[in-house]
């Protein structure tokens, strides 16, 4: 069974070497949408794959972190990213241009590690994403599988080379939420919410 939570994010960026000029030499924003895709063969105690408040606890904070704020690609022009930077207090940096293609892999890889990392509470089983798409405009959007979002030919991403800004860092539950996914901490979710 496929179960899907949909966020929601403003963020700007550049998507260099696209066709595209206003997309590769300017920033510009979207109004994103995030279709987190889970899936299981098996029901919990009350009866879900995976109830969707649990969604709200690392999930929706990690992909609210790029909302009202500009992605950076750690491949641009350092001078540019180091303006940005100094100019903005909300940024993250990824180690792939910032594509609709680029987010919805690292999505997949962040909701991937939350849920290996997460003590299921409520007798929850192989749940697993089945796909992340993220929607750049109403018109157009990337979907992203297991196989894609590990797919070394479209770029590697180490979750260990995304980086958020201070002010992101400080506006999270618990600060120490990326620092606990990169070093394969368990993650445990509240009983209730």
């Amino acid at each position: 069974m496929i179960i899907r939570k949909l966020f929601k994010f403003e963020n700007a960026h550049i998507v260099r070497n696209c066709t595209t000029i206003r997309c590769s030499e300017n920033i510009h924003g979207h109004s994103y949408k995030v279709e987190v895709l889970l899936e299981s063969n098996y029901l919990d105690n009350g009866h879900m794959v995976y109830d969707f408040g649990l969604t709200k606890v690392y999930i929706k904070e990690l992909i609210d972190s790029f909302d009202h704020a500009i992605t950076l690609w750690s491949g641009d022009d350092q001078e540019y990213i180091e303006d940005i930077k100094k100019h903005s207090s909300r940024w993250v940096e990824l180690p792939v241009s910032p594509s609709a293609e680029q987010f919805s892999r690292v999505f997949f890889l962040i909701v991937e590690r939350v849920l290996k990392l997460t003590k299921m509470q409520n007798h929850e089983r192989d749940v697993k994403v089945n796909s992340i798409i993220v929607h750049e405009t109403d018109t157009g959007y990337a979907q992203c599988f297991k196989d894609d979002a590990h797919n070394k030919n479209m770029g590697i991403i180490n979750l260990e080379d995304i980086k958020f800004s201070t002010q992101v860092q400080n506006e999270w539950s618990n600060s120490n939420i990326w620092d606990n996914i990169i070093k394969n901490i368990e993650l445990i979710t509240p009983n209730r919410i």
